[in-house]
């Protein structure tokens, strides 16, 4: 159950296999595309029902991962099913896949939200082994189809925590330029994921990396507030 990953009180689904290699993801365990726990659409479906009393109006069910499009053609039947139980649905999605059963998937969801990890192509690529075109273009996918979605930003000391980015990024999507937006949620820079790297063997590249100052957060509030009126700082 969480309360971080979209409105109200949500059991969140964590899907295994993502083509982005994050430096602070935090979920290093299931990035890989083997591994994870075989699990039907009836069990999840089932554990969704049992927890619906607790999901009061804006509650339901959240895909984490993992890349939760990388598993869109599974996802569709599911959400469907979901869906038709009166449960709402969220995809938490870095936007970095595209077929025709993700477009399916994004018509369907109630709200994705869109992690933009960089908007500087370089930087994004040096932070994640991917360029960030196709995140964008899912962005531009969900304006154009009336698809609502809240806009997520790491700022992570050093990385994505200059007032160059965050105002590139800023001016990129703000100003009223995405009526489809409805959160632009500011994520601080956290390290909750180090342990799972110890304990797979793994070295976690930015653990010199300080967390945010509270006056780092404050001032990147300050920019985003600047161009849109729904940022909050998490």
């Amino acid at each position: 159950m969480g309360t971080y990953d979209g409105p109200g009180l949500r059991l969140v689904v964590f899907l295994q296999g993502c083509p982005f290699r994050c430096l602070y993801c935090a979920n290093p365990d299931t990035i890989s595309f083997s591994g994870g726990t075989p699990t039907t659409p009836e069990t999840i479906l089932g554990m969704a029902l049992n927890q619906k009393p607790f999901f009061g109006k804006k509650g339901g069910v959240t895909f984490s991962g993992g890349e939760p499009a990388a598993q869109a053609e599974a996802l569709v039947p599911l959400v469907r099913m979901l869906h038709e139980n009166g449960i709402n649905v969220c995809i938490d999605s870095n936007g970095g896949i595209w077929n025709s059963h993700v477009e399916e998937l994004f018509s369907m969801a109630d709200l994705v939200l869109l992690d933009v990890k960089q908007f500087d192509n370089a930087k994004h690529t040096a932070l994640t082994g991917m360029p960030n075109t196709r995140t964008l273009a899912t962005a531009d996918w969900l304006e154009k189809h009336g698809r609502p979605f809240w806009l997520r930003y790491v700022l992570v000391p050093g990385i994505s925590d200059s007032e160059e980015d965050i105002r590139a990024l800023c001016r990129h999507f703000g100003d009223g330029k995405y009526k489809m937006i409805e959160r632009v949620e500011i994520l601080p820079y956290h390290t909750l994921g180090i342990n799972k790297y110890k304990a797979m063997g793994l070295e976690y590249k930015l653990e010199n990396v300080p967390l945010n100052t509270r006056e780092q957060l404050e001032r990147a509030k300050d920019i985003f507030d600047g161009y849109f009126g729904c940022a909050v700082l998490n």
